[in-house]
């Protein structure tokens, strides 16, 4: 049987005080179903652990669960030291309890994708191989 080839590395965690981390597990779960590599950091990091660690794991994305209220600051802290550490272009990809008006906003700080409550767990995945390939292509393409 030939083994599958991985589709890359994704670092999925818990922004926040929140510690309600069913939803980032099953997308785990999920992605490591998938065929990717998932490096999983746990509930109730900073914005400064996640990027140090996605920056040490060499990641393909990031995928964060924020379901606090407080993804506005932690977002606009984590994307700015993300761009200081030279990882500013890796694709980082939100879900949880977003407000919909909230939406633009992340957007504009540089959030590849924003999910919902109820989004199939297909739609997601999706996002992550699309993220991956964009990014993964634009990494190894010389400048």
């Amino acid at each position: 049987m030939e083994a599958r080839q991985q589709r890359g590395r994704i670092l999925i965690g818990k922004l926040g005080l929140d510690g309600h981390d069913r939803g980032a597990k099953i997308i785990a779960r999920s992605l490591c179903n998938d065929g990717f590599e998932v490096i999983y950091t746990g509930i109730r990091r900073t914005p400064e652990e996640i990027a140090s660690a996605a920056i040490q794991e060499d990641v393909d994305a990031i995928g964060l669960s924020l379901l606090s209220g407080a993804h506005n600051e932690l977002i606009a802290v984590l994307m700015n030291t993300l761009r200081q550490a030279k990882g500013g272009d890796i694709p980082v990809i939100i879900g949880g309890i977003i407000p919909q008006e909230d939406i633009p906003h992340l957007k504009d700080e540089g959030i590849y994708g924003v999910f919902t409550p109820g989004t199939p767990v297909q739609i997601v995945l999706d996002a992550f191989r699309k993220a991956v390939s964009e990014y993964r292509l634009k990494k190894h393409t010389p400048s």
